[in-house]
């Protein structure tokens, strides 16, 4: 997507001390509620109800295959892993922010497993691309994994370890996915209400999933 705004490309990470100012709280009012699922954004969920932030290239599309998943409560588009607090669209498209365009996905472990819920995030994606997805090209397009357990931690290991040989004999190269825990990563900032579900409210919307076609079962 950086296209659309003309935005700069950075190919390395911008160093904190020159990330974008922020702000102390959002220019913009986050919807409450996903229009697929009509459940809360930002929650309470159900007891039990386990969160990770995934980030997969473009927000648009990765949202719409995640919500899909039978056991996901809701998603939602924000941006994390960066420096800048509470930044715009346009802020994360200049690179210097810091922030992966991710997707918040609350979901019943009970029902969705994470080893099950991680195998649709490396599959829906090409995890060895660096800082770009397809055409989409930048440190805002990385691969990443934000866990908020253990388990989610030693599932994202474990199951990037099934996937990377067959990743290589597939012939592509290493993962360069970004695993970290969520609290460590920092937090996770809602992004504007025109991109929750985005591929719902613009069906014609560019956003292609660039898949590599691997099993990662």
């Amino acid at each position: 997507m950086s296209w659309l705004f003309g935005s700069a490309i950075r190919s390395t990470m911008v160093e904190p001390e020159r990330a974008l100012a922020g702000r102390d709280d959002y220019a913009y009012e986050v919807p409450a509620t996903h229009v697929v699922l009509g459940t809360p954004l930002a929650g309470p969920w159900p007891e039990g109800t386990a969160t990770i932030g995934l980030a997969l290239g473009c927000f648009w599309g990765a949202e719409k295959e995640l919500w899909q998943i039978p056991g996901v409560v809701t998603t939602a588009a924000g941006y994390q892993g960066g420096f800048t607090p509470f930044p715009t669209y346009e802020e994360v498209c200049t690179g210097l922010t810091g922030h992966t365009e991710t997707v918040l996905v609350a979901y019943d472990p009970q029902v969705l497993s994470h080893d099950e819920l991680l195998r649709h995030f490396w599959e829906a994606h090409d995890p060895t691309q660096g800082f770009r997805q397809g055409n989409d090209v930048g440190t805002q397009y990385r691969s990443a994994i934000f866990t908020t357990t253990p388990e989610q931690a030693q599932a994202a290991a474990r199951t990037r370890e099934v996937f990377a040989p067959r990743l290589a004999r597939a012939g592509y190269g290493d993962i360069t996915t970004e695993i970290r825990p969520a609290d460590e990563a920092g937090r996770f900032y809602y992004a504007e209400g025109y991109h929750q579900q985005y591929l719902v409210k613009n069906p014609n919307g560019y956003c292609p999933v660039h898949s590599t076609g691997v099993s990662c079962a």
